[in-house]
């Protein structure tokens, strides 16, 4: 894994903006051509093994903590756990997730597992296999993403109900409605009646209790780009277990036990000592260089470093009030000032890609920027 700077393309923003990317720059920039890392296939291959088996632990980890009712940890509701169960022992449909991986040293760990709602998709999929067509395309990426989502729509398209699939996210939100609209464009191209509604405009029939669209039609099917941790926190989401229809939501109520950091202690309880995981717990160590983290956090806020129990680095946001956990520190490989993430992503059941997100500090935040990469052979 080679860190190498390059100038970026002529007219680079009209390039991007040609395939829909439009939230390249903000207050500051999020894509970064001036930088690209390069890959041997056989650390790929270690990438792609790695992604393959904390996917099969996650699942191990899930039906551990159904088994052991261990929803408390998880600070789920009561009202949500059945629908948590049900799900998971129906087998309903799920589509993706992103593994942070920390590759340095010759070792991979995992950071978290961004189950739920994750983003940097349309980036990871589309936007960098553009820009390595420009700039070499006789090279490869760790890059099947958009193929594995178009098939696996076309897989989960005999378990969904009979009707259209609404793609639901919040307004205001640039890359929301990207990663959504990719994600719709995907599914009719798997042949799937897809329809785009916002998250604020799905309605509740109190005399049906059904889920409906903004013309009052029944929805059965509900893609969101909304993490359940707040919709279970509004009224909105005390009706899914009163929905008579029983709509299918994806991802689905199981994937919110993967996307809470508390799954970090509980994956490090059934595979202690596992090469790829760090230690983890839910009692702040008296000793060491640890990370805390709330259970219900996004985009690097709430984030405390510690090394030889002193705190080095700290970042604010809106869950300051969420228990957290406490994890061994794994500091991000750092080159030329930089820090670097690896986004691994699994489509279906399968590893399918990557993205790297870069940092000006150790902590990952919204800010930071997404470059891309290559494989050297």
């Amino acid at each position: 894994m080679e860190r190498y700077t390059t100038p970026p393309r002529n007219n680079w923003q009209q390039a991007v903006e040609k395939i829909g990317f439009g939230f390249h720059t903000t207050n500051v920039p999020y894509w970064d051509e001036t930088v690209y890392y390069s890959f041997r296939m056989n650390e790929i291959d270690r990438i792609e093994t790695a992604t393959a088996t904390l996917w099969q632990m996650c699942l191990q980890a899930v039906q551990y903590v159904i088994d052991k009712k261990l929803y408390a940890q998880f600070q789920i509701p009561e009202f949500i756990i059945p629908e948590i169960e049900n799900s998971w022992n129906e087998d309903l449909p799920a589509i993706y997730g992103r593994f942070d991986l920390c590759y340095k040293d010759g070792q991979i760990k995992m950071l978290e597992f961004n189950a739920d709602t994750p983003t940097s998709l349309f980036e990871a999929a589309v936007v960098q296999w553009y820009w390595l067509q420009d700039f070499d395309r006789s090279k490869d990426q760790f890059n099947s993403i958009h193929e594995k989502l178009v098939a696996y729509w076309a897989f989960l398209k005999d378990y969904l109900y009979r009707e259209p699939l609404y793609f639901a996210c919040v307004k205001r939100s640039l890359e929301d409605l990207t990663t959504t609209e990719y994600m719709r464009d995907c599914a009719i191209q798997a042949g799937i009646e897809a329809c785009f509604i916002f998250v604020d405009e799905i309605g509740w029939d109190t005399t049906l209790n059904v889920w409906v669209d903004n013309e009052g039609i029944a929805m059965k099917n509900i893609f969101k780009l909304y993490p359940w941790e707040m919709m279970l926190a509004e009224d909105f989401g005390k009706n899914i277990p009163l929905d008579k229809n029983r709509s299918l939501w994806i991802e689905p109520a199981w994937k919110m036990l993967l996307s809470c950091k508390a799954i970090l202690p509980i994956l490090w309880r059934l595979f202690p000592n596992h090469e790829l995981l760090l230690e983890a717990s839910f009692d702040k160590p008296f000793y060491g260089s640890y990370v805390e983290k709330p259970i219900w956090s996004r985009e690097g806020n709430n984030i405390i470093m510690y090394e030889n129990g002193q705190k080095t680095e700290e970042t604010r946001g809106e869950y300051g009030n969420t228990k957290t956990i406490f994890q061994t520190l794994f500091t991000l490989p750092q080159n030329q000032g930089k820090y670097a993430v690896l986004g691994s992503w699994i489509i279906g059941q399968e590893p399918a890609g990557m993205g790297i997100r870069e940092s000006d500090s150790p902590i990952t935040s919204n800010t930071s920027r997404f470059v891309p990469h290559l494989i050297e052979g």
